[in-house]
């Protein structure tokens, strides 16, 4: 194993510099895939399980949003959260059982809604409740993404070092290409955020300036669906 005294910050920026580096590269199609941007983890005034984000974060993936409905292209975001005793957390939630452990999620309550300061539109994005770290996992995520004919999943939300990365490395699984725009995904610290920006970037995504992500909408290379 190599040793470095660099950071994880320093990494993932020489990583992302290097002009050696192959991106997979956007496609056609994309779906923007918003994980978990919920009071639990974006209200930091109220909960201890809350985190900072980019102070533009929620202006960007309210406009990535705003761009891809503008092409009807598909807007998903996903919440999670439980049943009342918690059982459908399963193993992921045994570790503990506090007011704060994540089985105590419950649904209908304020952790699990989606932070107010997101333009969601409930007659066009599809909105999905998860259970476990990724939003593919026994969700309607794959089934959607075929629907639409999509080739690319862009991801936004938190947390890097969890849910995001789990759904980016089960994107790449099921052959799609990933995008990650680095403004619009955090953590509670930022040795695992940057950590894990690096070890995406090496292998599953391309993490992009969100302004890439941005002019790619608005380019108009994606594929306009049709009218319903």
């Amino acid at each position: 194993m190599e040793t470095s005294g660099k950071t994880a910050r320093e990494m993932f920026a020489e990583l992302r510099a290097d002009p050696r580096r192959r991106r997979f590269g956007f496609g056609v199609r994309p779906m923007l895939v918003n994980v978990d941007w919920q009071n639990a983890y974006t209200a930091v005034d109220e909960f201890v399980t809350a985190y900072d984000n980019d102070p533009r974060a929620f202006d960007y993936v309210n406009e990535l949003a705003d761009l891809a409905r503008a092409r009807r292209l598909p807007v998903l975001w996903t919440y999670v959260a439980y049943r009342p005793d918690g059982a459908d957390c399963g193993v992921f939630g045994c570790r503990d059982n506090t007011p704060d452990s994540l089985r105590n999620v419950r649904r209908g309550e304020r952790r699990a809604a989606l932070d107010e300061r997101l333009r969601i539109d409930p007659e066009l994005d599809h909105i999905v409740n998860k259970l476990m770290p990724s939003a593919f996992h026994e969700t309607s995520l794959a089934s959607l993404l075929v629907h639409y004919g999509c080739d690319t999943v862009i991801v936004t939300g938190g947390s890097t070092s969890g849910c995001v990365r789990a759904t980016v490395v089960d994107s790449l699984s099921r052959g799609y290409r990933t995008i990650v725009p680095e403004e619009c995904v955090a953590d509670l610290h930022e040795s695992p955020h940057f950590a894990n920006l690096y070890d995406m970037h090496k292998k599953y995504a391309d993490v992009l300036p969100v302004a890439e992500v941005l002019d790619y909408y608005r380019s108009g290379l994606g594929l306009q669906l049709a009218p319903a």
